[in-house]
């Protein structure tokens, strides 16, 4: 399934399912259809988004020692093979040019 989000001050950003899920979750959002992220929404959303970004790029830099965890991150790096700056980029830039504009943002699956 796919995630297609909508904004009048940008053109669509559109994501599989899984992809989005996590991502809606990280802004603090309940995945489904429909959805929408406001405009007073997207300063916190811009920077959870950051933070996850910044802790995972933590992460791979310094290593993390836990060996299960180690493990769990490396298989689903295999699985995904998109890291999650790569995955949050699209949605960061629909973000700040919508909030620049003062437009919301609204999702569908």
């Amino acid at each position: 399934m796919l995630y297609r989000f909508k904004s009048q001050a940008s053109a669509d950003v559109v994501m599989l399912e899984p992809s989005a899920r996590h991502l809606l979750e990280i802004i603090g959002k309940t995945p489904g259809a429909p959805g929408v992220i406001t405009v007073d929404q997207m300063p916190a959303a811009i920077s959870a988004l950051e933070a996850a970004v910044a802790s995972e790029a933590k992460m791979a830099s310094h290593g993390n020692h836990d060996a299960h965890a180690v493990e769990d991150h490396e298989a689903r790096a295999e699985q995904e093979h998109v890291s999650l700056h790569q995955r949050v980029t699209p949605l960061l830039h629909m973000l700040k040019e919508s909030h620049g504009e003062g437009k919301d943002i609204v999702w569908g699956a």
